[in-house]
């Protein structure tokens, strides 16, 4: 049972989350800058806000909470909208408290995208750059943030020492579980992650949303972006199978797009809108089911 209340939602910003992540995953390129040219989160606010973040999600974010969000939300009986539609929603998120930057969803998106893009790649991979932070509409039903955002785990089996904040866990009552905090823990050796669960989120509610329209990298891209413990420690092969390792140098080509493509110079979303309606037109429905 979900049995957070409202002092549970630590963070204001979404974006607290995304630049935590640019602090603990920096730009290779930028690793030759002195440690004062990064953004200071040692003493600043947002290593609070997202240490208190964490600490919530890595509290609730247990199997049966997981399975509970399923039932919840794998309905689809949300909001029936475009994908237009959708941008359009998700852009409520601004906060205009924001100091440091005020571009809206739908500009985070295309400056993901359009790095992509301008890399040559398939169109089927400029379209995931557009959509992959789309799930997060679930803040707009009503959802906190800590199960919408944030590096996302298996459940079921033992917390990997690598996610983040690891020490968090031992509030989590699966970590107690016989059944679930064995290195396996529910799973067989390397069934493959479609047999396995997910904290929930925005990457899994998307995948599952668009599982029938994407290619198969694409949906990969898409359920598997936030899983840090996987793509970037491997701390998890041990549940993978042969085509998850395939895919996942997929996920893996996707996410330094993913993180290090924010920037205030804002893309002119009146010039670019006509090649992403030919683009969502090309693989998906005019009206999806949230």
């Amino acid at each position: 049972m979900n049995n957070s209340t409202d002092h549970d939602n630590p963070m204001q910003n979404l974006d607290d989350w995304e630049d935590n992540l640019k602090e603990r995953y920096p730009d290779p390129s930028d690793m030759t800058k002195d440690k004062e040219e990064f953004r200071n989160y040692v003493d600043s606010e947002r290593v609070d806000t997202v240490r208190e973040f964490y600490r919530v999600n890595h509290r609730y974010q247990t199997y049966d909470f997981v399975c509970q969000k399923e039932k919840e939300f794998l309905k689809f009986d949300k909001k029936e909208m475009s994908l237009w539609e959708a941008v359009d929603f998700l852009n409520t998120l601004v906060d205009d408290s924001d100091p440091d930057i005020d571009l809206d969803q739908l500009q985070h998106l295309l400056q993901t995208s359009e790095a992509i893009r301008a890399d040559g790649h398939p169109d089927w991979f400029v379209l995931t750059g557009f959509l992959h932070d789309i799930g997060k509409v679930l803040c707009l039903f009503g959802e906190p943030q800590w199960a919408v955002v944030g590096d996302t785990f298996p459940v079921g089996c033992k917390f990997s020492e690598t996610i983040v904040y690891p020490e968090f866990f031992a509030h989590n009552p699966d970590s107690t579980n016989e059944k679930f905090n064995t290195k396996y823990g529910i799973y067989e050796p390397n069934c493959g992650l479609d047999q396995v669960k997910m904290s929930w989120g925005h990457d899994e509610y998307l995948y599952q949303i668009l599982k029938d329209h994407l290619p198969e990298p694409a949906l990969y891209i898409i359920r598997y972006h936030s899983f840090y413990a996987q793509h970037r420690e491997g701390a998890y092969t041990h549940l993978m199978n042969e085509k998850d390792l395939e895919m996942f140098e997929w996920v893996k080509k996707f996410n330094p797009y993913d993180l290090y493509t924010k920037a205030p110079v804002k893309p002119d979303v009146k010039a670019l809108k006509p090649y992403y309606e030919e683009l969502v037109k090309k693989y998906l429905p005019d009206v999806i089911k949230f």
